[in-house]
């Protein structure tokens, strides 16, 4: 059993990834064709690129949607992330291909620390206390995945509002708020991995 779920999350991480690599290629390809290209044979290829990588896109969409529905463990960890504030369903199938034993770690802490997202103090020389940074050391892909759903989160979700709403009675900045904002999905993404219940906001205050 614990080998096939091993299969199952290396496949889900292997489909995640080479989405993530067809959507760079298709943002980079858009930007060489949105700059004024001026060789019709060059612009027909960006083109002809771009409705591939489009079709490839969807189908491997597909593919990792497929992934989750067939397996009943995976899809019932997505359906709980995606319960979570910010976080849809192709941000769930990233949390679960990259954090795929939740068993080795045992606190939320650990999992933000992973990504890269635990604040640390940015000093100067050896005394100097300065602002409060993400270490950035860790897993970055988690940290790209959660940029825009903490953003989205904090501009269509009460529970993140009010929560925010503190940091910015501390004085804190608009990208401090953000980070921290980061560093609360990954909490309450433990939470409900590991309790196997959705996002409740009773219980989220304290996660």
């Amino acid at each position: 059993m614990e080998s096939a779920r091993a299969g199952s999350g290396a496949r889900l991480q292997a489909l995640v990834r080479r989405l993530e690599s067809l959507i760079e290629m298709r943002v980079a390809e858009e930007n060489r064709l949105s700059s004024a290209v001026s060789t019709v044979a060059v612009k027909q290829s960006l083109e002809a690129h771009i409705r591939y990588l489009i079709e490839e896109i969807k189908q491997t969409e597909a593919a990792i949607q497929d992934q989750l529905n067939n397996d009943p463990d995976l899809k019932q960890k997505s359906d709980r992330l995606d319960s979570i504030p910010g976080i849809g369903q192709t941000t769930a199938a990233l949390l679960l291909a990259e954090i795929v034993n939740l068993k080795q770690y045992k606190s939320a802490r650990q999992v933000a620390a992973y990504a890269g997202l635990v604040p640390r103090e940015r000093r100067s020389g050896t005394s100097v206390r300065g602002r409060t940074q993400l270490s950035k050391i860790g897993n970055a892909r988690l940290r790209k995945a959660l940029y825009f759903p903490a953003i989205t989160a904090l501009r269509c979700s009460g529970f993140f509002q009010q929560w925010a709403s503190g940091l910015c009675e501390r004085g804190k900045c608009k990208m401090s708020v953000i980070g921290a904002a980061m560093r609360k999905l990954i909490h309450l993404a433990y939470g409900v991995l590991k309790t196997g219940k959705p996002f409740d906001p009773n219980w989220a205050k304290a996660a």
